[in-house]
This record gives structure tokens, sequence and C-alpha cells, in this order.
């Protein structure tokens, strides 16, 4: 058929060939969309590894990213915790544990319940794992949830009162994270332990300068507390919250880094915990919408009349998972002295050179630490009051 065409072409000209003329000048334009998708598509992994028997844990492994990464990793076989705020007994999070089992022939896939915007909630969950005796094997844990405010919002607060991006973003992986160093400490010397934390490239504008009045609100009045080291709590504004929460993640990561590779195992063996930080890049993930839309239903019906715009230059969830699995699969991760920064399944280098301050460090490590203790507190007296 084919032959027979390009004879009619050459001997009658390509106008004798129905729709021949518009589909060649159609065929530039569908060429250069597939070239820009794949463009702004991404890197994709090609790293594998053998995920059997491997214990995994996951924040936000239940839509976008996350849910991408839990899903991959289910099916390499790996047993899957999905940390989750919704109650155990959800329909939701039910059915979508049964699907995400069948889908991907893996049994082992359970869920515990781990509000990140409770300090308390951390605290309860951590305690638990980390007072099982013997020690509970723990391979990797991928920390994917995050919240992001929305353009031209208010600034929220958690159910502890700090800002939303700043607890949840930021505060509560450091208390999970804290929580949970004696059992990653714990593991055995010839296990392959990572720690992988999304960070965004947003971090390159956050300011460490306005982090204290994130800190705990009064939650009488609802505004910031007057202890802290800040005396002008407006400086924490929505539009640079989620920067400033992503500077201080990637702060708290090679500072943890520092605290892991410098622990004194009794074995005599080097320490075995490393921590990768993974930017995925621009993703249509349930927050970038919510971001992009405002947060209402005018914003909304723009993005749903501009959305072939954002899917071309947008990555897919699954493609923004890549580089995620990149990291908890390629094999040379599992030696090191940890703190690399993934973006596009490679290694890149940081651009602010004051997340390696060790000072700068510091003083975030024990404001944080500070931070968590003053929540703690008044949480027990407001329980005490209530008793």
């Amino acid at each position: 058929m084919a032959i027979y065409i390009a004879i009619q072409a050459f001997f009658d000209g390509i106008g004798s060939i129905p729709f021949a003329i518009p589909i060649l000048k159609t065929l530039p334009w569908l060429v250069g969309i597939y070239l820009l998708k794949w463009f702004f598509g991404g890197a994709r992994n090609t790293s594998e590894r053998n995920m059997h028997s491997k214990v995994v844990m996951i924040t936000g492994g239940t839509s976008g990213i996350g849910a991408e990464v839990a899903r991959e990793l289910a099916s390499r076989g790996a047993q899957l915790i999905l940390l989750t705020q919704q109650p155990l007994t959800d329909a939701f999070l039910i059915d979508y544990i049964m699907d995400l089992r069948t889908s991907t022939n893996n049994e082992l896939i359970n869920a515990e319940r781990v509000d990140l915007s409770s300090l308390h909630s951390i605290r309860q969950f951590a305690t638990k794992w980390v007072d099982n005796a013997p020690p509970r094997r723990l391979d990797m844990i991928i920390l994917c949830a995050s919240t992001l405010t929305p353009m031209g919002s208010k600034i929220a607060v958690t159910e502890d009162g700090m800002e939303s991006n700043w607890g949840i973003n930021y505060l509560a992986n450091f208390h999970f994270l804290s929580m949970l160093s004696p059992a990653l400490r714990a593991q055995p010397p010839d296990r392959d332990v990572r720690i992988i934390m999304g960070t965004c490239s947003s971090y390159i504008g956050g300011d460490l300068a306005t982090i204290s009045t994130a800190s705990p609100a009064t939650r009488s009045r609802g505004k910031p507390s007057t202890n802290t080291p800040s005396s002008e709590p407006s400086a924490f504004k929505p539009s640079t919250a989620y920067a400033t929460s992503k500077l201080a993640l990637t702060t708290f990561a090679l500072a943890l880094q520092k605290h892991l590779s410098s622990y004194k195992r009794p074995d005599g063996a080097e320490m075995n915990a490393r921590i990768l930080l993974v930017n995925p890049g621009f993703v249509r993930t349930p927050g970038t919408r919510r971001y992009l839309t405002m947060g209402s239903l005018l914003g909304l019906l723009v993005y749903l009349l501009t959305y072939p715009f954002w899917w071309l230059v947008l990555k897919s969830p699954n493609q923004g998972a890549q580089s995620f699995l990149y990291a908890a699969m390629e094999a040379r991760f599992g030696r090191g002295e940890g703190g690399w920064l993934i973006r596009e399944c490679s290694e890149v280098p940081y651009a602010r050179e004051e997340v390696k301050d060790e000072r700068v460090q510091k003083e975030l490590w024990e404001l944080s630490e500070k931070t968590i203790e003053r929540v703690e507190k008044d949480g027990a007296r407001i329980i005490g009051r209530k008793s």
C-alpha cells in the first residue's frame, strides 16, 4: 500500500492523495509537541535493585509522587509501611491498600497512622517503633509528604500552632527522623539503609532568618508567640514559606548525615545509613494543582482551561517518581559518605553553600529541638488542665 501511495505521489503529485497536505502540515506540530513533552518529562530511572525482603517506610504514599514510588517499589517485592494521617479504618485507605496489593501482587503492604501536623502523633508512632525488642528491620525511609500554601492564601497553622509549610515539610520530618535515629543506628552493618527526602529547587530562595516566626502560636489567640526570637512575625509569608521549609530540610538532612556518620557502633563497623535528597522537578501533583488554582473554584476553572499547557510542561507523577526510584535503587548510593542531591536521575551540586555550614546546621537543630520541647510542654499543660 505504501509503495502505491509513493508512486502516485511521484507521478500525480502529493495533492492527488486524499488528506495528504493537511497531514503534512500537521505532522511538524505533532513532532514538536512530542519533543517538548519528552524534554519536560525528564530522565528515566534505569537502575534496578532486588527489593524483596526490604522494609520501606513512606510518607505521602497514597497520592502524587509518593503513590507512584510506593507502587514501583511494591511491584519489585518491597515490604511497604504507608504512614498516613487517615484512620486505619478509613474506607478509602482500605480500598487503596487492597488495590495496591492486587495490582502489584504483593501482600506485604500495610499502613500506620502518623499525622505529620501533630508532633504528638509522630512521637507516639516513633516511640512504639523504637521500643520494639529486638529492633525492627528498616531498610529505607522515603519522605514524600509535603504541603504547599496556594498563591494568595493566608498563613495556615498546624494542630500545634505552627505555620503549615514549616510544621509539615520540615519540623515534622526533623522530629520523625530524630525519634527514629536509634532504629537506624541499630540496623546490622551489612544492611544498606537509605533515608530519602523530597526537596525542591525553591529551597534556593528560602530564608532561614524568618524561621523563628513559624514557631508555635498561642492557642488562645492564634497569634505568634512573643517568646520567639524574631520581633517581626509577619516576616514568615506564604509566598516564601515553602521555599524556607525546603531550605531548612536540606540543611537538616546534611546535619543528620554527619550525626549518623559520627556514631560509633558497638560492633566497630562503619555507619551504614545514608541520606539522599531528591528534587523531582515540576510535577502535576495534587499539591501543585491546589497551588496553581489558588484553592478556589475560579482558579480550578482557569486550570482546566489551560490544562493542555500544564500537561505539556509539568511531569506526570510517574515521571516525577523516577529520581526517587533512582535514589532507592542505584547501587553506588549503598556506599560512601551520603548527603547526595539527586535531580533527573543524577547527582547535582547544592546551589546554597550555607546548607553545609556547621554553624547554621547547629543553630537550626537547636532551634528545632527547643520548638518541639515548647510545643510538647504546652500540650502537656493543656492535657493537664482538661484532666
